[in-house]
């Protein structure tokens, strides 16, 4: 069995104010969103204003983090939040879902293009696959956390992670778990950008990439879920199934269906 790597999630404090590895992992996200997403615009030919491209990620990003946080708020602990308002700001300290920031971030984009005259799988498609390394830095955050691991196994790559009491002082260890962060991040963060990457280069058909990376990063949600600790405050929702795998499973549903629509609207061009 591991042991979690003793890492503090502080990297340094001054009196109330605190700097987290979580946080940073999204500013490094979003700096390199902002470098990677304009390449690919370039390599698609696709041309916005320096002004307009910053408007974009400003929006994206936006989406993000209030999308994610109010994703975790409704999706996984709205008693708690209700109790602790204020607590919905402490986004430093971990909680966002992937879901509520993919719907926030999928609204502000479409408005942009809306608003720009341009097709939402025009901009959409080259951002996906820089999604996914936003994601791998997310669940590093998580790991380094503590947070959001997995089930208890007797597996060889099993890991105690610490539990910190009120004061942040670390006062246990749990029993050996699946390293779920890890896998999230091996699974939706490097292989998820390959697969999409490669599209991306590749396919020609706009909506192919956004909509495979929403159904696969729904798929490799769902089956990580079996070995992710369900979140206490919600269980198993429907027989088996925690909130996660309900999300993700809508995710694979409407892109498989917006995938064949995809394909079959491009024959019946082609037909005409």
């Amino acid at each position: 069995m591991l042991r979690y790597p003793n890492i503090n999630p502080v990297i340094f404090k001054i009196g109330m104010f605190e700097v987290r590895w979580y946080g940073l992992c999204y500013i490094i996200g979003f700096i390199v969103a902002y470098i990677f997403i304009r390449k690919n615009y370039a390599y698609k030919n696709i041309k916005l204003k320096k002004d307009e491209y910053e408007s974009l990620l400003f929006k994206l990003m936006l989406g993000v983090i209030i999308g994610g946080r109010l994703g975790y708020v409704l999706f996984y602990n709205l008693q708690f939040y209700l109790q602790n308002p204020l607590q919905i700001f402490t986004v430093w300290q971990g909680g966002m879902s992937l879901h509520g920031g993919a719907i926030a971030v999928i609204i502000f984009g479409y408005l942009f293009a809306k608003k720009h005259n341009m097709k939402f799988y025009q901009l959409a498609d080259p951002v996906m696959p820089i999604v996914s390394i936003g994601l791998f830095l997310g669940r590093l955050g998580n790991f380094i956390n503590a947070e959001l691991y997995g089930r208890i196994t007797d597996k060889p790559w099993g890991m105690k992670f610490p539990i910190y009491n009120h004061l942040g002082v670390l006062s246990d260890y749990t029993k050996p778990r699946h390293p779920s962060q890890l896998y999230e991040a091996f699974l939706e963060g490097i292989i998820l950008f390959f697969i999409t990457y490669i599209l991306f280069r590749k396919v020609k058909r706009s909506g192919i990439v956004f909509w495979s990376w929403i159904g696969l990063y729904g798929l490799f949600r769902f089956l990580v879920e079996f070995v992710r600790e369900p979140d206490a405050q919600l269980g198993h929702l429907i027989g088996f199934m925690t909130m996660g795998q309900i999300l993700s499973a809508i995710m694979i549903i409407v892109s498989v269906i917006s995938i064949i629509l995809l394909f079959r609207k491009k024959n019946e061009i082609l037909e005409k």
